[in-house]
């Protein structure tokens, strides 16, 4: 056993956490105990190595909330419910008051408590992913949306994770459960995000998502940490029959980032829409992987990825798309396209359609390109500088998937951060291979 994995459990042992978590608890551990630590064999973690976990090794959890956060971090403003944990700590002084249907594990009735047992870990395979059994070995605390049937969350939950540096690494765990009843309609926001001081924590987020007959649940998930934080999350979506999940995801890089995204259309008419946007520079990596079960037939999934990759980073995008053989009249369609803005820069995306129906429409593809010459040399002769050419068509190339966000305040938050992170300079974009 590694010896991140046997800090990991007795991570667990330290904790706290509520009686009726303990069966997912339990089964968690044991499962995180069973599995086979990663390594260059392992085909999910092929182009991913999970050393820096191993050398940081974070051996206790955060200490106490350190309100300085504050004055450091900007976030989203918008009219919504809002939730903050610092370091994985709830903090009511920077939370909003929370409607019925927000609740936090700690602070569930028995009804709540009833409703988290049957879908927690249920969505996501646990035996697959392993830094999920991890999320349910170390279950203490998380967020419940419970939206009822027919009914519809009159404003989006905003669900903030900051994260501050301590002393000593520390780990934080961060949990969301959302159970969209038949009819119902929700909009959900989670937000990872750092001060720019250089971090030293490790964040394990688990992410399961419930869709009801007829439902609609519109998700986001900002990753805009400091890159060195370690971060290893999921987005795990079960969708019933006519369902609708829009998702919308944004990553920097890190020195070790790593993002699964695992749908299940489990019932027919079922939509996915997964839009996402992925930045790495400097040495950082961003490895993104995504999986569409389509279990029925009659489902749709539009998904659709988009990447720049400057100076020495790397990303990694894996995107598999599985027709099981009673999965007629799918419509599925997967798109990557990457920008490398450096010589050195370096993308491994491996886009995968696996069919065992005849009846279906799918396509899938992915393109690696630099930034076009001519249309440098447009802009120039216009008078507009290099840095700013490659600026401006650099942030041409994933405004398209930006303008498929619905909500306002995250395009009004994303846009002129990634115009900077842009216009930093050419040292900042990386050695232009084209220079």
């Amino acid at each position: 056993m590694s010896d991140f994995k046997q800090s990991a459990l007795q991570l667990a042992a330290q904790q706290t956490s509520p009686d009726w978590l303990a069966e997912v608890r339990q089964l968690g551990a044991s499962r995180w105990s069973a599995a086979k630590w990663p390594g260059r064999k392992t085909e999910a973690w092929k182009y991913t190595s999970l050393a820096p976990l191993q050398n940081d090794n974070p051996v206790r959890w955060a200490a106490a909330i350190d309100s300085a956060w504050q004055s450091e971090i900007e976030t989203l403003h918008l009219d919504c419910t809002r939730l903050v944990f610092v370091n994985g700590q709830f903090s009511p002084a920077d939370s909003s008051p929370l409607p019925a249907e927000v609740v936090r594990f700690a602070d569930a009735d028995a009804a709540q408590q009833d409703l988290i047992r049957q879908h927690l870990g249920s969505v996501v395979d646990t035996e697959r992913h392993l830094f999920a059994a991890l999320s349910n070995a170390w279950a203490a605390d998380g967020v419940l949306v419970h939206i009822p049937r027919n009914a519809r969350l009159t404003k989006p939950v905003y669900v903030l994770n900051v994260s501050i540096p301590e002393e000593q690494p520390a780990a934080s765990n961060q949990r969301l459960l959302v159970v969209a009843e038949e009819g119902a309609q929700a909009e959900v926001i989670e937000h990872y995000v750092s001060s720019s001081r250089q971090q030293n924590g490790f964040v394990n987020s688990l992410t399961e998502v419930v869709v009801g007959a007829n439902a609609q649940v519109q998700h986001y998930r900002l990753n805009l940490e400091q890159e060195d934080l370690l971060h290893v999350g999921g987005v795990h979506v079960v969708l019933q029959r006519d369902a609708r999940f829009h998702g919308f995801t944004i990553a920097q890089g890190s020195r070790l980032k790593r993002i699964d995204y695992h749908v299940y259309h489990r019932g027919q008419g079922a939509h996915l829409d997964l839009n996402g946007i992925y930045l790495p520079r400097n040495r950082q990596l961003i490895d993104y992987h995504t999986t569409v079960e389509h279990c029925v037939p009659c489902c749709t999934t539009n998904e659709v990825f988009r990447g720049i990759v400057g100076d020495s980073s790397r990303a990694v995008f894996n995107g598999r798309i599985h027709i099981h053989p009673q999965a007629q009249k799918t419509l599925a369609e997967l798109s990557n396209r990457n920008l490398l803005t450096s010589r050195t820069a370096e993308i491994d995306t491996k886009p995968e359609l696996e069919i065992y129906a005849d009846d279906v429409r799918c396509a899938h593809g992915a393109t690696i390109s630099q930034l076009d010459e001519t249309s440098l040399f447009y802009l120039m002769s216009r008078g507009v500088t290099r840095a700013d050419a490659v600026t401006m068509l650099s942030f041409g190339f994933i405004n398209e998937v930006i303008n498929q966000a619905p909500e306002a305040a995250v395009r009004d938050y994303l846009r002129p951060r990634l115009t900077a992170l842009f216009g930093e300079g050419n040292e900042q974009v990386g050695h232009l291979a084209y220079e």
